[in-house]
């Protein structure tokens, strides 16, 4: 016997779909929905409906924006001779919380053949057009450090190199705040490698 109405319980059901919200979560979230106003209700309701409908993609980095080209592409302040590759938007928006000042071109994911993800799948053609269009001095692959990031940082690397231009990856190692004892073999290894003079 269900003892939580239907109309929670669906909600719970669509709340627990989105990434990283458990089912616990989305009954929170629910019950604290449940206790928020009608207009804060509606505010909610009324931004997802047209969460997509003034969202497109950047002609030029690939990136979601309500404007083309988006706010980094058509910036006189940026370094229009680097271009930051990541997988996904939100990359985007954890570089910008750094001094980087280059441009961007987000691959909308990675190449993950369990997932039936090639290399068509993604933007990555768009990308090579850019560098051969543009004066691109550098490009930095920043991929996550995992199987899919680094096959997709060498799949780009072995097309990018034969255009001469110079190709970086970011660092991996350890983060700032982990413990060595905690640290695999892996990422030990990638932090030796990546040391620095200090």
């Amino acid at each position: 016997m269900n003892i939580i109405p239907k109309s929670i319980q669906d909600l719970v059901d669509e709340l627990s779909k989105l990434p990283g919200v458990g089912s616990k979560t989305a009954q929170r979230l629910t019950f604290y929905l449940l206790r928020s106003s009608d207009n804060d209700i509606n505010e909610l309701g009324n931004s997802v409906l047209n969460l997509k409908k003034d969202i497109k993609i950047c002609s030029t980095c690939c990136n979601f924006t309500d404007n083309d080209p988006c706010i980094i592409c058509s910036s006189q302040n940026r370094d229009k001779g680097i271009i930051c590759v990541v997988g996904e938007p939100l990359d985007v928006v954890a570089f910008e919380k750094t001094d980087f000042t280059g441009l961007y071109h987000v691959l909308g994911g990675v190449i993950s053949p369990v997932e039936g993800v090639g290399p068509d799948d993604l933007y990555i053609k768009k990308l090579i057009d850019r560098i051969k269009k543009d004066k691109i001095s550098e490009v930095i692959l920043a991929t996550n450090p995992n199987l899919e990031g680094e096959t997709t940082a060498l799949y780009l690397q072995k097309l990018i190199q034969p255009l001469g231009i110079k190709i970086t990856r970011i660092a991996r190692g350890l983060p700032v705040g982990g413990d060595l004892e905690y640290a695999d073999e892996v990422t030990l290894t990638r932090s030796l490698e990546g040391r620095r003079e200090y």
